[in-house]
């Protein structure tokens, strides 16, 4: 009969690291951007945020440093959002034309003559 070993108890589980607690760093070359705490500068302008200033907040958790930046923010979302529900609008309208036109058929025609 196989044994399987039993789960660590919680007090020798305190010595292993939670996957949680484990940052992970991209060190790659040295033209790579790391970004700052998403608090520390402006989403739009880079300007550096704080020094007992105010934080406009968009989206939950996107600073800006100015209500115009927010609202630049805001319009650009918007232009992007009407942009892309035209286009799936496009892509219905030519998948229902796609399905709706008749298939290439050979049509014969002539002359019927009924008595």
């Amino acid at each position: 009969m196989a044994t399987f070993p039993s789960p660590p108890s919680p007090s020798s589980s305190s010595s292993i690291p939670s996957p949680r607690s484990r940052m992970f760093y991209y060190a790659g070359s040295e033209d790579h951007y790391e970004e700052p705490h998403f608090l520390q500068a402006c989403f739009l302008c880079r300007k550096p945020l704080g020094q007992n200033r105010d934080i406009f907040m968009y989206r939950g958790n996107t600073p800006f440093c100015s209500k115009e930046c927010r609202q630049e923010q805001i319009e650009i979302d918007e232009a992007k959002e009407k942009s892309w529900k035209l286009s799936s609008k496009r892509g219905v309208r030519q998948s229902e034309t796609n399905q709706n036109s008749t298939p290439n058929k050979a049509v014969r025609t002539g002359t019927v003559a009924v008595a």
